[in-house]
């Protein structure tokens, strides 16, 4: 029945009934059937209007059509929201989304004039898709921001497909680079397109049909989108509940005067639905992660193998060129953290959960660095020719002088770092919008620990760096404590060359054979290469994830970091960057503070001669000794062989002290962890939690006389578990305890005169009388195990004698007997 008119059935005594149907305008017709649709309600109206003439508006959208096609609105941005995220931007989303789907919702009602079907929709959405839209999302291609150039029409035609293998291609937020917003631009055009045809159907059982279009925007914009999506649950509920309702209104099934009870069921699906989707695995299908492998780093020779020959080749020319950069920032080539034996080189998410893979970004990088922002630009100067992109700090944009450029940057959201496939070259220009991250001070660090992560296995390490890193570090309570006294002992004891021409002998290298020549070689000399890799090598040993950065610092003379390599002028910083500045440093990840750099370089003004010692320094002196004891000799309780501790402990290459440590170790282990007091004490603990339990339950569960039965049945109880013999009424069972452990007989005659009278008054009990019969019980039990000695107090603790017992079982049936006979 239309919802316009009112239908009232009367029935008479014999069962007929006259239908009296009133429309709007208060008429009233005698009706023999229903007005199911709509279609209906045109005969009727052309009936009443036959004879006149047609009148130009006849086709006319209606006010139900209007809505039908809001509603498809709706359904078609709540689909295409998944892609919010991916462009990282809502009002970035919004200029594209909202405008096509406006275009899509108004070409579909152009459908309501026959004239106007088919073509030219046709016509108009080849318009709206190559003309509209590349004019909105390539504006910068135009003449005055709205006439389209035949630029603006090429890359519109290329990037309408392009624009979804960007999507792929790019991690999020990929922004709106490349005419990436013709994606969404695309799919919010024709769902809007195909959703409104069938919203405003004549019939409204094509309604579900509608349905298709809304799952396929919905499924194609969450395989375009992140693992995460745009308020996903929301979205699919707010999906759910407008079809629910609005195919129902369609169909004509939506009862208004009971919108009340609609509301509460549609919202108790809706909860129903999303806390079943909470329970199960929350795991969304991507297409970005298998349409194309990110970069693979291993293509790629290890960055530190050709640090010597910057300092070699161009030791004083300029290779890079920054403004804007903050004074005594360091600038990243670089990032490795896998060490095959040989070198150090580059790892990904194959190698590590814990690491982020090389990949294609967009004109934004997600960046949740904390520290110091800065916008700087980058020149490549003659000289730097690699595969690695010089960046600072965390990145949150790069951008590129031509779109070329763009095209092959690939970045490392963990490592900080990029790798450039095309090889930087002289003359490359980009800037950067990044964050220098906040750098904690010595005392933060040394009471940090160190995070856990995974990272790739160091492989083939030799023995010597476990044997340092244990005697320097080894008994440090922190992480980053750890890592400060390794960095130091070696900035202290080492010796500085490159082994150039006049460089006192230096072997290049960072593999397994140069680092054991560095720590237990006859000279510990080397540069930046090894040392570095020495350090990380040490950590790992410790358990401190670390990994070799390799990339320009701004040196002073000395090599340290100095803010005046900084040149201002006017409003801008300049800072140059030489083949000398090629440095590498250590970074140790330490739980709440990131990633923290160390240099474990010595000075470079610190240069070996031949008559000084420049041997490593040996494991077993660089124990710390114990305080002297007042008494005895001067020993060492905790002995270590072929290895050093740092706890206040002496080498000792005699084995016998070790192996009695050990079995001593194993001794107490067994003593403390595998005692049988142990199981005696847990035996005891189970005994005493299944007596409360069993106690608890015969106080709060049966009727009013079993929980009062059952508490003189836990008095008597007691008793028998202490190895008292108790029979009789509960009156003699009274004076016999009381007389066996030398208490006052009155409050137990009490106790059990109100058992009785339970038992045998069938009289009504209050709940809370019973509660205070349980507390006298209680309290009676307490006196009863006070008065025992303490063996026989622990027997009858642990004793389950009567523990498990029915109410109204052998004892009470024996009171009652005693009762009726008295």
């Amino acid at each position: 029945m239309s919802t316009d008119m009112h239908t009232t059935n009367t029935t008479d005594f014999t069962g007929t009934t006259t239908g009296t149907t009133t429309g709007t305008t208060g008429l009233n017709a005698t009706a023999t059937g229903t007005w199911a649709d709509d279609a209906t309600h045109s005969a009727i109206w052309i009936a009443r209007d036959a004879g006149r003439p047609p009148l130009p508006h006849r086709n006319r959208p209606q006010a139900a059509h209007i809505v039908s096609l809001l509603v498809a609105a709706v359904l078609t941005l709540v689909g295409a929201g998944n892609l919010i995220d991916v462009y990282g931007s809502a009002a970035a989303w919004a200029t594209a989304a909202i405008p096509a789907t406006l275009i899509g919702s108004l070409v579909a009602l152009t459908g309501l004039v026959p004239a106007l079907r088919l073509w030219w929709q046709i016509v108009f959405m080849a318009f709206a898709q190559l003309v509209v839209g590349p004019v909105l999302v390539l504006n910068d291609t135009t003449i005055a921001h709205v006439i389209p150039t035949a630029r603006t029409l090429n890359q519109g035609w290329v990037h309408t497909l392009g624009s979804f293998k960007y999507l792929l291609a790019v991690a999020p937020p990929t922004g709106t680079g490349d005419g990436s917003l013709l994606a969404v631009w695309t799919i919010c055009l024709w769902a809007a397109l195909l959703t409104g045809i069938f919203a405003v159907a004549g019939d409204g059982r094509l309604t579900m049909l509608a349905i298709i279009p809304v799952a396929a925007n919905l499924a194609l914009c969450a395989l375009l989108g992140s693992s995460n999506g745009f308020q996903r649950i929301a979205a699919g509920a707010v999906t759910a509940i407008i079809l629910v309702a609005w195919i129902s209104a369609r169909w004509n099934l939506l009862e208004l005067g009971r919108w009340l009870s609609t509301t509460i069921i549609v919202l108790l699906a809706a909860s129903l639905a999303v806390g079943g989707c909470l329970a199960v695995g929350q795991h969304r299908t991507i297409l970005r992660d298998h349409y194309e492998p990110p970069l693979s780093p291993y293509e790629y020779a290890s960055p530190l193998s050709g640090m010597r020959s910057y300092i070699k080749n161009h030791k004083d020319d300029v290779l890079l060129t920054v403004t804007d950069l903050p004074a005594g920032s360091t600038v990243r080539l670089a990032v490795m953290d896998r060490f095959d034996g040989n070198v150090w080189n580059l790892s990904d998410t194959a190698m590590a959960s814990d690491s982020s893979s090389y990949r294609r970004v967009g004109t934004s990088i997600r960046n949740s660095a904390k520290g110091k922002r800065f916008t700087a630009t980058f020149t490549i100067d003659e000289g730097l020719s690699d595969y690695w992109l010089p960046l600072a700090g965390a990145a949150s944009s790069v951008t590129f002088a031509t779109a070329s450029d763009a095209d092959s940057f690939y970045y490392n959201t963990d490592t900080m770092s990029s790798i450039y496939p095309a090889r930087t070259r002289d003359g490359m220009s980009y800037t950067e919008t990044g964050v220098i991250p906040a750098i904690p001070t010595d005392k933060e660090i040394a009471k940090a620990s160190a995070a856990r992560i995974s990272q790739p296995k160091a492989e083939d390490v030799p023995d010597s760096v476990d044997k340092l890193a244990t005697a320097i570090a080894g008994g440090q309570a922190t992480g980053g404590e750890a890592a400060q006294a390794l960095a130091d002992k070696l900035k202290e004891t080492g010796w500085f060359s490159h082994g150039l021409s006049g460089d006192y002998p230096s072997n290049a290298g960072h593999g397994n054979y140069r680092i054991d020549q560095l720590l237990a070689g006859s000279a510990m000399v080397g540069d930046s290469e090894q040392y570095a890799s020495a350090m990380a090598l040490m950590a790992r040993s410790l358990g401190l994830p670390s990994r070799v950065v390799l990339g320009f610092v701004p040196k002073n003379d000395e090599g340290d970091i100095s803010e005046n390599r900084t040149e201002k002028h006017g409003g801008t910083t300049v800072t140059k960057f030489t083949g000398n500045d090629v440095t590498a440093w250590v970074e140790i990840k330490l739980d709440g503070y990131g990633w923290v750099a160390f240099y474990p370089t010595p000075k470079e003004t610190k240069v070996p001669d031949e008559n000084q010692n420049l041997t490593p320094p040996n494991p077993k002196t660089l124990v710390r000794q114990p305080p002297v004891p007042l008494t005895d000799p001067l020993r060492d309780d905790n002995q270590a062989t072929s290895k050093s501790s740092i706890g206040g402990s002496m080498a000792d290459d005699t084995p016998n002290n070790e192996s009695w440590q050990r079995a001593m170790r194993i001794i107490r282990a067994v003593a403390i962890y595998g005692s049988p007091l142990w199981i005696l004490l847990i035996i005891i603990g189970l005994l005493l939690a299944v007596k409360a339990i069993a106690l608890t339950r015969a106080r709060k569960h049966g009727s009013v006389s079993q929980r009062v039965a059952a508490g003189w049945q836990a008095v008597t109880a007691l008793a028998r578990q202490s190895g008292l013999d108790i029979r009789g009424t509960r009156s003699e069972q009274a004076h016999a305890i009381a007389e066996q452990m030398g208490l006052q007989s009155d409050t137990l005659e009490t106790l059990g005169r109100e058992a009785d009278y339970v038992t045998f008054s069938g009289q009504t009990v209050e709940p809370g009388q019973v509660e205070r019969y349980w507390r006298d019980v209680m309290h009676e039990r307490a006196v009863m195990l006070k008065s025992m000695p303490v063996l026989r107090r622990w027997r009858a603790r642990l004793s389950l004698a009567g523990v498990v017992h029915a109410p109204g079982g052998r004892n009470t049936r024996s009171s009652r007997r005693k009762g009726r006979d008295s």
